[in-house]
């Protein structure tokens, strides 16, 4: 069984910078991509960042420039650096382990966190 440990969440002052990060535990062979998702209030769960194994990278528009994902395959974690944040930023941030391979699993498996908050008030 494959779980995603997430860590880092906590409150920002607007413009600060707060570093969250991710650690998949159990049998894994391999992980095509880790990413970050946040869903804030009443908001739908959004993609922030992605990072394949490639070390390919992509952001969503909103947190281009602001926001640094970076990952250690040999490690299987994932962090998200995130500076200059604003008040919309506040959401829960989910962590996500996309084409896992296993051992003993039928295919590649898709797997969330538990969730961290993030909260970006004054």
């Amino acid at each position: 069984q494959v779980q995603l440990v997430e860590s880092g969440g906590g409150l920002v002052q607007p413009g600060g910078s707060l570093r969250l990060s991710c650690a998949a535990s159990g049998s894994i062979f391999s992980i095509y991509a880790m990413a970050w998702y946040r869903q804030g209030p009443g908001n739908p769960r959004e993609l922030v960042a992605r990072i394949m194994s490639s070390g390919h990278t992509y952001y969503a528009d909103a947190v281009k420039g602001r926001f640094t994902i970076s990952g250690d395959n040999a490690k299987n974690t994932v962090a998200l650096q995130m500076t200059r944040l604003k008040p919309e930023g506040t959401a829960v941030y989910y962590c996500n382990a996309d084409g896992v391979v296993i051992p003993s699993g039928s295919g590649p498996l898709e797997v969330w966190g538990q969730g961290t908050l993030v909260t970006v008030s004054s």
